[in-house]
């Protein structure tokens, strides 16, 4: 094996940081990459994973230790850690898996193919392997989905030397928790209270923690949302929140950090779905077939959708062929009632996310869009009808487009505010639908108002 020089560490501030990668694996190097996943930063890791091949990526996991390769995994993307550990050896990635925290790895292996996912599970310690197979039963976008059930936790009877003695003894276990707190708990595990670790140092040695213990915490329930727990933290300063059942059995704790990492992802596999990456998650070094089927989903539907509209034109030729102006209007109006229908999608999709609305709230939402579809869609209806007039010089043909561009603004805002609750009601993500079904309703419905109204009023035009 080649040592590393002392060159390996400044070899990264004076070239890209991917092209010292590669040369450290090809020449495996294992010290160096360490040290340079030590001292990079994680964008430019990430930066750097994306540029190699299969094979090199592959190798960054087998080749380096368990405890470098977990803090790189926490250090890029979760779509970029669970590829890594799909191309390295099982037992080299369960190795990584063991050194996570409990919430990060049941995201991570739930995240690898099935086959990938149990042949890690079979090389990871038992016991680790129970407890993620355990947290894969709750929704990744729930208290327990979010967890870690790696806490302190003590019964009430303990008196506080007792506790400093337990912390003592398993210093070499309790060093990779994420410490804020300690929770008190019954014979039963019931939570009871929280201990702050300032009072377990300073505090009397023989005091019982139920005399210093805050009671009555603020905890969740296991299946509470995620929306819900960032809304909580936002109003609350705590770093972390405690986990319980049905019965108030202290199961884990949600820390801050989790919570805001998952809402920010959320956000971001939203705006992708927006833009038509189905799947929420793309990184151009996937699979090339997976990265096309991704796309080719939303396209292939957005065929279909564009061809219902375009039959609602070829029904109107012969009034398009009579009054040919009207074409040039016709895609001006699709566009500003497709505008206003995304704002109100966006403001139905951040009400759900931050649970101001809920799907049974579609009637009142409904009436408050309504009301902003009228005043808007008149002032921009007005405003193009009399553009249509002056540049056309007919004030029937002005009044078609003021009329048809309002009522087209009308309906567009009233599903674009509607279809996310009710696609939320069914389960469904609302970010991914939502865009479609109402660029293809303003687009029929707009086209058919205006042509439905120059055919009535052709004689005119």
């Amino acid at each position: 094996m080649n040592h590393p020089t002392s060159s390996d560490s400044s070899l990264a501030s004076t070239a890209e940081v991917d092209q010292v990668l590669e040369r450290l694996l090809e020449d495996r190097q294992i010290e160096a990459i360490e040290r340079l996943i030590e001292e990079t930063s994680p964008a430019d890791l990430a930066r750097a994973i994306s540029r190699l091949d299969e094979a090199s990526r592959g190798q960054i996991v087998d080749l380096v230790g368990a405890e470098s390769a977990a803090d790189l995994v926490q250090q890029i993307p979760h779509v970029q850690a669970v590829q890594l550990l799909g191309e390295a050896q099982p037992d080299h990635a369960a190795a990584v898996v063991d050194e996570l925290p409990s919430d990060l790895q049941t995201d991570l292996i739930s995240d690898l193919q099935s086959d990938d996912a149990a042949d890690v599970l079979s090389h990871m310690q038992p016991s680790e392997a129970a407890d993620v197979q355990q947290l894969s039963q709750y929704d990744r976008l729930q208290a327990g989905g979010l967890m870690a059930t790696e806490l302190l936790r003590y019964p009430m009877s303990w008196t506080i030397e007792q506790v400093v003695e337990d912390l003592r003894g398993g210093a070499d276990k309790y060093r990779d928790y994420e410490i804020q707190y300690a929770y008190v708990v019954d014979d039963q595990d019931r939570l009871q209270g929280v201990l702050r670790l300032r009072d377990l140092l300073l505090g009397d040695r023989q005091r019982n923690l139920r005399d210093i213990m805050i009671g009555n915490p603020l905890s969740v329930d296991v299946a509470v949302k995620l929306e819900e727990l960032h809304g909580l933290l936002q109003e609350h300063s705590f770093l972390g929140i405690p986990v319980t059942d049905t019965a108030g059995r202290l199961l884990g704790v949600v820390q801050r950090r989790d919570v805001d990492e998952a809402w920010i992802e959320q956000q971001d596999k939203s705006f992708l779905r927006r833009q038509g990456i189905v799947s929420g998650e793309e990184i151009r070094s996937l699979p090339l077939w997976q990265r096309s089927r991704g796309r080719l989903l939303w396209l292939s539907l957005n065929i279909v959708l564009n061809l219902l509209a375009a039959a609602i034109i070829s029904h109107f030729e012969s009034t398009l062929a009579a009054a040919i102006a009207l074409t040039a209007f016709l895609p001006i109006i699709s566009d500003m009632s497709g505008c206003s229908g995304n704002q109100a999608v966006a403001v139905s999709i951040r009400e759900l996310m931050l649970g101001l609305v809920k799907p049974g709230d579609v009637g009142r939402v409904w009436l408050k869009e309504i009301s902003v579809g009228l005043m808007n869609g008149a002032a921009v209806g007005i405003l193009l009808g009399v553009i249509a007039w002056v540049w056309k010089g007919n004030l029937i043909l002005g009044a078609v487009i003021g009329v048809a561009l309002t009522l087209n603004t009308i309906v567009a805002v009233s599903i674009g505010g509607v279809i996310p609750l009710l696609l939320r009601g069914m389960g469904r993500d609302p970010a991914v639908a939502s865009g479609p079904l109402l660029t293809t309703v303003t687009d029929m419905c707009g086209f058919f108002l205006v042509l439905s109204l120059a055919s009535s009023l052709i004689e005119y035009l």
